[in-house]
């Protein structure tokens, strides 16, 4: 069970610090589905082409489906001597059907075997992140539609800007949210070709199928150069990168969450089931789980930063350097999922305080560009109503008065061409519903967006 591969060459024993150390099992034992699904195809190509016989190819397939219930039910004793996933199954292969199960490698190497591995493992994964990014998406657009009425003020530097629809807040993310999807599928593409058959480095002298064994395996096609198909990680470095433009997305909704739940805020109420409370102060409700998922984002930052490293001038082909790549790959993948699962979940039982975010958004002047914008209206160039409107605001703070609080006498101090008009663009509502254009934060155009963004969810588009 625990000779070699490679025992012809050597003739002394490896140093036992030195194979746990090079040793890989512990992590990408998780690989074993993918590997034994791999291994099935490429023994049935074998047999397709001639290269071993009919019934060597069942009795190989038939022992890998048995491995794979011994693994799955708990009777499989992973072996850190045999290094690998790879080796590992193929030892318990040859234990259990003889010397044939030694004919499984021929015309492959454990250099193409792990990227295949690898690919079909994060095909999967991928499509499971975007399950959950599917159900955030569906959270958010469920609070828009519920919130439509509910105005807050919108930010900029975090100081009041102008009024906003919560509903528009919240469509933000979603677009985050679409272009982190995207991203996912544009990598999709990209990591769903075949490697194996590329060998160690140079191909494979066998007259080998590549194209059915990616049939068989549901990829859209083969890779097209041996050294690249061994060496590329292009695939990994990309998730890791796509996965930490979504944390970051997440971070930032994170940070809102926690400043919205805070009692200076009081824009929201995060379910119990989200939070923790102290172990000393019994008023405290702790946002714990947005403090995670911005804390978790630095991990995935990390993560992508260091598989950068590892690949940072590694000659061709492979390189035992890229055994590092699983673990960060690994780790990205459990954080993102798991950020996402909770994610989703805490925003689709969120509660939100409409008329704490109603009295927020009347303070601060975040009317005031409307004021501008009607005095541009009346013939007043921009530059000149943005100053007349900044003196209007500094007279309130002297005053201790927002603008819609104004009299016309106190407006048409600052312009003559201010009228009784007025009071018809400073409220919240109207400056909301002024701007109407795709993409505004009128309540016409949200409804638009949320109808558009329900539309692309049913296929309808």
């Amino acid at each position: 069970m625990s000779k070699k591969p490679w025992a012809g060459r050597f003739t002394q024993p490896t140093d036992q610090f030195v194979e746990a150390f090079t040793a890989s099992i512990d992590f990408d034992q998780r690989l074993y589905r993918y590997d034994i699904q791999g291994s099935i195809a490429h023994a049935r190509m074998l047999a397709r082409q001639g290269i071993i016989g009919d019934g060597e190819a069942q009795a190989i397939v038939d022992g890998l489906e048995a491995i794979l219930a011994d693994i799955e039910g708990g009777d499989f004793e992973f072996s850190v001597s045999l290094e690998d996933i790879h080796m590992n199954i193929e030892a318990r292969l040859i234990e259990r059907i003889g010397p044939v199960g030694g004919k499984l490698h021929t015309a492959r190497s454990r250099n193409d075997q792990v990227a295949l591995d690898i690919r079909l493992y994060l095909r999967d994964e991928l499509n499971r992140i975007r399950e959950y990014l599917d159900r955030l998406q569906e959270a958010l657009l469920d609070q828009a539609e519920s919130n439509l009425g509910v105005i807050m003020p919108g930010y900029t530097h975090l100081q009041t800007a102008q009024p906003v629809l919560f509903s528009h807040h919240l469509l933000a993310y979603y677009e985050m949210l679409r272009r982190d999807a995207g991203r996912f599928a544009d990598l999709f593409k990209r990591l769903n070709v075949l490697p194996l058959g590329a060998g160690a480095l140079a191909g494979t002298t066998f007259p080998i199928d590549r194209e059915f064994v990616a049939e068989q395996l549901g990829f859209a096609g083969v890779t097209r150069n041996s050294l690249d198909s061994v060496s590329d990680r292009d695939f990994a470095l990309e998730f890791c990168a796509a996965a930490a433009i979504l944390m970051m997305h997440l971070s930032r909704f994170s940070e809102e969450l926690i400043l919205w739940s805070s009692a200076d805020f009081d824009f929201i109420t995060l379910s119990d089931a989200f939070c923790t409370g102290s172990s000393i102060m019994p008023q405290k409700k702790n946002p714990d789980v947005p403090e995670l998922v911005r804390g978790k984002t630095g991990r995935v930052y990390g993560n992508l930063m260091g598989l950068l490293t590892v690949m940072k001038a590694l000659p061709l082909a492979y390189n035992k350097d890229m055994q590092e790549d699983k673990e960060p790959l690994f780790d990205t993948l459990d954080t993102v999922t798991g950020c996402l699962k909770v994610f989703a979940d805490m925003v689709a039982q969120l509660s939100v305080k409409a008329d704490s975010m109603r009295q927020a958004a009347a303070r601060g002047f975040s009317t005031a560009t409307d004021v501008a914008d009607y005095v541009v209206r009346k013939g007043v160039p921009f530059r000149d109503a943005h100053e007349i409107v900044g003196k209007t605001v500094r007279y309130c703070i002297e005053q201790g008065k927002d603008i819609p609080e104004l009299s016309l006498a106190e407006f048409r101090r600052f312009s003559e061409h201010i009228d009784q008009d007025i009071y018809d663009y400073v409220t919240l509502e109207a400056s909301i519903n002024a701007r109407r254009a795709t993409g505004g934060t009128a309540r016409e155009a949200v409804e638009r967006e949320i109808a558009l963004a329900r539309r692309e969810r049913a296929g309808r588009i």
